[in-house]
């Protein structure tokens, strides 16, 4: 395989972990409400993201940048939610 193969399997591997935070973000922005959402958890999957992204950074590889700096993103707002409707 080429460089920019194992490139593309990263950035699919990536979009498909990324994305599966949108439905749990959607849905507790339409019900306002985050009960079921533990806190704790994303939390710690927050800091994990950070660190993942900068060790991304760190090696210069997009897929480990492109993922972790959408997921933080994205775990960010539902711990943003969580705290809000709480």
């Amino acid at each position: 395989m080429t460089a920019w193969q194992i490139e593309i399997i990263g950035l699919i591997a990536a979009a498909l972990t990324t994305l599966s935070f949108i439905p749990q973000a959607l849905k507790i922005w339409r019900s306002k409400n985050a009960s079921s959402v533990s806190l704790t958890m994303y939390l710690v999957m927050f800091i994990g993201v950070l660190l993942w992204l900068t060790y991304g950074i760190l090696l210069d590889r997009l897929a480990i940048i492109l993922a972790n700096g959408f997921t933080a993103c994205l775990q960010l707002m539902i711990i943003i939610l969580k705290l809000k409707h709480r």
